[in-house]
């Protein structure tokens, strides 16, 4: 656990307690990152939970902070549909799920005692866990996911929809090809070996606004959507064969950046 005082709340974060001798084993079979680095050292690994036919469902990190707890830290929105699988997939496996009591704390720079490095990006700071609430929200994450092109639960990542090596997932640590299997494995490994990717995030020069998830048109086609926007720049999930000159978004006018 940290000090409040050094960090700042993350809100809408869901944080689940895991325990029985199964629990990261069970996990394991499941998600697209190898955990077993956590079995019996504390740690944090961002993963996802996917479809069979390889979907994104459901990004969390898992951790097991200095006192030995495993936390699945997951975004609210997703938290209910998330557990009812998790429910679904646990058959005889000794694993209790259940409300951990803490909240999500963040902040940039070196991670204080208690907490651990955003396992995505260094300039994504640390998280860690606390029983009390820290400081409001000030940071611009908006801006940092922007300028690295780090996608969010419900914004750029779409359950039933995306696919995680079209998001990044494997530049920003949350996929091991050397782990083995788990649900979605097959497709996400052929997308890595036996394709080349035609659609992927990207960084943009946005000039206006468009509200998220807008269409983007190239010569009036459509060639994406436009996302998370902070300072004239913005996240687009592009078609790459469409996406080499001036675009818009609504009214907005997008270049690649």
């Amino acid at each position: 656990m940290i000090d409040p005082i050094l960090g700042e709340t993350a809100p809408d974060r869901t944080v689940w307690t895991l325990t029985g001798k199964d629990a990261l084993g069970f996990l394991q079979g499941l998600v697209s990152n190898d955990l077993r680095p956590l079995e019996g050292a504390r740690g944090l690994v961002w993963t996802a939970l996917l479809t069979p036919q390889g979907k994104y469902l459901a990004d969390f990190f898992v951790a097991r902070d200095p006192e030995g707890a495993v936390f699945l830290d997951i975004a609210t929105p997703l938290a209910a549909d998330t557990l009812k699988r998790l429910t679904l997939y646990r058959l005889r496996a000794d694993v209790q799920i259940a409300p951990a009591g803490v909240h999500v704390l963040r902040g940039l720079g070196a991670a204080p005692a208690g907490a651990l490095p955003d396992p995505r990006h260094p300039a994504l700071g640390w998280r860690g866990f606390s029983p009390v609430p820290g400081q409001a929200p000030a940071i611009d994450w908006d801006a940092i996911r922007v300028e690295h092109v780090i996608p969010e639960s419900g914004i750029e990542l779409v359950p039933d929809d995306s696919y995680i090596l079209e998001h990044g997932f494997e530049r920003l640590h949350g996929v091991d090809f050397r782990k083995g299997c788990y649900v979605g494995q097959e497709v996400t490994a052929r997308m890595k070996h036996k394709t080349e990717l035609r659609k992927g995030l990207v960084r943009v020069a946005v000039e206006g606004a468009a509200p998220v998830g807008t269409e983007i048109l190239a010569d009036g086609k459509p060639a994406g959507r436009l996302f998370t926007q902070s300072g004239g720049h913005g996240i687009a999930y592009l078609r790459f064969d469409r996406s080499t000159g001036p675009m818009t978004a609504g009214s907005a006018r997008v270049v690649p950046a």
